[in-house]
């Protein structure tokens, strides 16, 4: 059987979808290649017409993942709206959809150089993004830093009403510190 001329595109690109959504889910380790594929209804040696390893694989997904989080967050100049969306009960509880970073930064810490050099590219593409925005390089950092952990601590929990009182508690002294920032 003869497939289009854009087969292979699409069969990648619906495993780079499925693969960072079972990534974020469970953790990129936690899965094989038989998994990867069988969740795309492939066998697992399909996988090596489209990468030639599951780091190659990793490493697409973390440039595709970050690209994405940089699109949403770093080219809205809207920082409220992204902080509001960012520390959010609708983003902890959305794993598959939402940052790479809080579910993958584990990951990536551990990865090869080359992996967490392209993190670092975006990461710094973002917090250049807040910094133009707020005037302040640190305070972008500091901002950045403080909503990935406030997410992973949120996830971290049970308990909803505390979750919602992580993410509140840090979006209101983000807001102080900007405030702060303009007087």
């Amino acid at each position: 059987m003869r497939y289009s001329a854009n087969h292979k595109l699409e069969t990648r690109e619906r495993l780079l979808r499925s693969s960072a959504v079972s990534a974020k889910k469970s953790g990129f380790s936690a899965v094989g290649v038989d998994g990867l594929m069988k969740a795309i209804g492939l066998s697992g040696g399909a996988f090596y017409s489209h990468f030639s390893s599951k780091d190659e694989l990793f490493a697409s997904i973390v440039e595709r993942e970050l690209g994405q989080s940089m699109a949403r967050l770093g080219e809205d100049q809207d920082l409220d709206r992204c902080l509001r969306q960012y520390l959010s009960m609708a983003h902890v509880e959305s794993v598959d959809t939402g940052c790479a970073l809080p579910a993958l930064g584990a990951e990536i810490a551990r990865s090869e150089d080359a992996v967490r050099q392209q993190a670092e590219n975006w990461i710094c593409r973002l917090q250049q993004s807040w910094a133009q925005t707020l005037g302040s390089d640190s305070l972008a950092w500091a901002i950045l830093s403080q909503c990935i952990g406030a997410l992973v601590v949120a996830r971290m929990l049970a308990t909803p009403d505390i979750q919602r009182t992580v993410l509140k508690s840090s979006y209101d002294e983000i807001r102080k510190q900007i405030a702060d920032l303009r007087t």
